[in-house]
């Protein structure tokens, strides 16, 4: 916004104009078609601010930023910036006369480079279907390439903690974890790339950081968060230790992940296997496991519960035997209760304590389940019935943890990627493979697509759930500032085109196209179309001062060359720090890939698409400023 005040003010100043004109003349003919782009790149931001999901709450604050930074800049472009002009800019003399009457404007764009630029401009507009039909051809080619680019949800983050997982079978007691968690410890003192490190056992690391993976607490579960001197000495020590694990802690379940940005999703690559009846699950679940083996992108392939591993004793009924002798389940559940577990008679108060009072058999008799077979149930009669006589003891395994979704059994297969793969793209391209599994899973069992697919959907959902909003503010805004619908679509029409340069920057520079970026690429459609509606509203003007529609044409484009194309130089060299960034470095790349390539378009491609939209010819006459045309001037706000 202030490049473009200023360019006008130098222009003006160029011309001849006295600094007092030159900065009325700054704000008057460009503070309402700012005001109006501004309007319209905010509202490129407005799906981020509604979007109503944990994505939209943890990126809100980019529309905030974006919102309050804009508004204020024009505040300032249009009320600061023309008395800094006042003050600053050099005003020349001659021809004073003459600039009031707007009769050397011709000079300042008479130099050699814009003669040439003019040149192209015509070109453009006289061979206007071959430059249309080559940008919608470019931009079907773009389209096309971009299934070529890999897509992410979220970039992990680039913090210097590694977490490091470790999970013992589910039967393993506390003591076991922790033995395994000071062996892992003795290895990991002494490394170099190590700041400090710390454990914790029977639970996963507490919220240090927003965006972590919780874990539950488990006996069997032991979290190291490894600090490392820097990224790349967290990269270095994160190859070293996934080979240490998979030869020295073979037996367990281990992973090492980054800190994740954006909501949390685990592991990237997640399928869930439900249905009524776990052995059948556990079936499916294990086929599927198999699969995900065998695709090259995956690593590190774990199911979220493990096989049967708790040892249990239980005591089956023999139902028509206890008729005879006249005991119910009940009696038997309250004898082996009370037996096993005790039973509470009373409590005993003790200040603010209750403390209960419990029946139950002597310790020597619960700590063997073998003596279950020697237990007698009494009875009313004071006879005891063999327990034996009443039904069979069996021992078994279980699950020591049964997951559940939807009130069914559910078990998760999840694993890592292996780089420059993406979660997204691995998800998929082995979601597409399991249409035969798909369709031979029994009735009642299905497979759901989990981790970064779902969770990318869900964010896209609710972005796309406010993009009708978007659209509505964009075209009012557009319909105030260029009072046409075919005016206010031809500029909608240019928005998309910015996808060509999207594309061919993520693809030159091999970086993915994750939410972030298409956030990125939502804002760009909006600052693409305040180019477009500046460029516009210049050629209207031109035509209300007596210009020809072809005239007006190449000369606002000629004219608008200069604060196009500086605002496009300082936006994308301003997004060049960025790209050594995680986190928004695939968008800064698509901004810079898209802003670059709409510029080009807006200088070539809308001269040409407004000649064919408008069906501008060369033998339109060109309106001499005349009375009509001035009163025109005279009555515009």
């Amino acid at each position: 916004d202030a490049i473009i005040s200023v360019e006008s003010m130098a222009v003006k100043l160029e011309q001849g104009f006295d600094r007092m004109k030159a900065a009325a003349f700054a704000y008057t003919h460009t503070a309402f078609p700012m005001l109006s782009g501004t309007l319209v790149t905010v509202a490129g931001f407005l799906p981020i601010a509604l979007a109503r999901s944990s994505t939209g709450e943890y990126t809100r604050s980019i529309f905030q930023v974006a919102a309050i930074a804009l508004l204020l800049s024009w505040v300032a472009a249009v009320t600061l910036i023309p008395l800094l002009g006042y003050r600053l800019l050099p005003e020349r003399r001659h021809d004073r006369s003459a600039a009031g009457q707007g009769t050397v404007e011709h000079d300042v764009y008479g130099g050699a480079f814009y003669q040439r630029f003019r040149g192209w401009v015509t070109w453009c507009v006289d061979h206007r279907r071959t430059v249309i039909a080559g940008t919608v051809t470019a931009f079907v080619l773009a389209l096309g390439a971009f299934t070529f680019v890999p897509r992410q949800f979220f970039p992990s983050s680039d913090r210097p903690e590694l977490l490091v997982d470790l999970r013992l079978p589910e039967n393993a007691s506390f003591d076991a974890t922790l033995r395994e968690a000071k062996r892992f410890e003795h290895d990991l003192d002494g490394r170099r790339e190590i700041d400090h490190y710390i454990d914790f056992v029977g639970a996963g690391a507490p919220r240090f950081f927003l965006p972590l993976d919780e874990q539950l607490p488990a006996p069997n579960f032991a979290q190291f968060v490894v600090t490392a001197k820097g990224v790349r000495e967290r990269e270095a020590l994160a190859a070293s230790l996934d080979q240490l694990l998979s030869i020295r802690y073979s037996t367990l379940r281990t992973r090492i992940s980054r800190l994740e940005n954006g909501p949390p999703v685990g592991f990237p690559v997640q399928f869930r296997v439900s249905g009524p009846q776990i052995a059948t699950v556990r079936r499916i679940a294990d086929e599927l496991t198999a699969r995900l083996r065998n695709d090259p992108g995956t690593r590190n392939v774990q199911l979220n519960w493990d096989e049967p591993a708790e040892r249990s004793v239980s005591f089956e009924v023999d139902q028509a035997q206890a008729r005879r002798l006249g005991v119910t389940s009940q009696d038997l559940q309250n004898f082996l209760q009370t037996t096993l577990s005790g039973y509470t008679l009373a409590y005993l108060r003790k200040r603010d304590l209750l403390i209960p009072i419990e029946l139950r058999a002597p310790p020597y008799d619960r700590a063997d389940p073998s003596s279950l077979e020697r237990y007698a149930l009494p009875t009313a009669t004071g006879a005891a019935i063999p327990l034996t006589t009443l039904g069979r003891v069996r021992y078994d395994l279980e699950y020591g943890v049964i997951w559940e979704r939807d009130r069914e059994p559910t078990i998760t297969v999840q694993s890592d990627v292996r780089p420059p793969a993406q979660g997204l793209d691995v998800t998929q391209r082995i979601d597409q493979g399991l249409a035969g599994l798909r369709a031979g899973l029994p009735a009642g069992y299905h497979i759901e697509v989990g981790g970064s697919v779902e969770q990318n959907a869900k964010a896209q959902d609710s972005i796309v759930a406010q993009m009708p909003l978007l659209a509505i503010a964009v075209l009012v805004i557009l319909m105030i500032q260029l009072k046409s619908f075919s005016r206010v679509f031809m500029v909608v029409l240019t928005a998309p085109l910015g996808l060509i340069g999207v594309v061919l920057a993520l693809l030159a520079f091999h970086m993915p196209f994750g939410f972030v970026a298409m956030l990125g690429t939502i804002a760009m459609f909006g600052i693409i179309m305040r180019n477009s509606v500046i460029l516009v509203d210049q050629i209207e003007q031109d035509v209300r001062s007596g210009h020809s529609h072809l005239e007006a044409i190449i000369g606002a484009t000629v004219r608008r060359f200069r604060p196009i194309t500086v605002t496009a130089a300082a936006a994308v060299l301003a997004l060049i720090p960025l790209l050594r960034s995680n986190f928004f470095g695939p968008m800064a790349t698509a901004l810079m890939g898209g802003i670059t390539v709409a510029t080009a378009l807006t200088l070539f491609f809308l001269p040409a698409l407004y000649a064919a939209w408008f069906r501008v010819g060369h033998d339109e006459p060109a309106r001499e400023r005349s009375g009509q045309a001035q009163l025109a001037l005279g009555s515009r706000p």
